[in-house]
């Protein structure tokens, strides 16, 4: 990969990495962090690393890394405190947005992040599977448990309404 290649990956896809980072970590200095030390990577390993599989290579990179500094930070806070939502009982409706990344948070780290990737970045399920490393079958079963699971928690604004109690 030369300069302009490397340039091109970083204009195509800075934005998509750095959306899947804020979506898995929700703190959005991580986030930068990780889109950052992703595309480190990428240039200190631009000899090895094809540009058509550059993209690939970002999202597989940043897997890792978020894993990491999930890791990181699941011995530095509680898991209680990560999972607090904001009071909401002087509005007339929770922020459905805000109480759907919550929930998204909840699910496990392979869940999540397949859930995230389909859904969010509109990766395919062989795409998946390449940035996660596990079968293209593995990957539709972990989508299907993540919306299973996401629908059972969010079935209705009552369910909102109690999930802030």
């Amino acid at each position: 990969m030369n300069r302009f290649q490397y340039n091109t990956c970083v204009d195509r896809y800075a934005d998509a990495l750095f959306r899947f980072a804020l979506a898995s970590l929700r703190n959005r200095m991580e986030a930068e962090d990780v889109v950052q030390d992703s595309f480190t990577r990428v240039w200190e390993h631009r000899h090895q690393v094809d540009f058509d599989k550059a993209k690939s290579y970002l999202f597989t990179t940043a897997h890792h890394l978020i894993i990491d500094q999930a890791r990181q930070r699941r011995d530095e806070v509680a898991v209680e405190s990560l999972f607090q939502l904001p009071d909401h009982r002087g509005s007339a409706y929770p922020d459905v947005n805000e109480i759907l990344h919550k929930a998204v948070a909840t699910l496990p780290e392979a869940q999540r992040t397949a859930v995230l990737l389909r859904d969010y970045e509109g990766y395919s399920y062989q795409e998946i599977g390449d940035i996660t490393g596990q079968t293209e079958a593995q990957v539709k079963i972990n989508i299907f448990r993540a919306r299973t699971a996401l629908r059972n928690t969010i079935k209705s604004m009552d369910n909102l309404i109690d999930l802030e109690a």
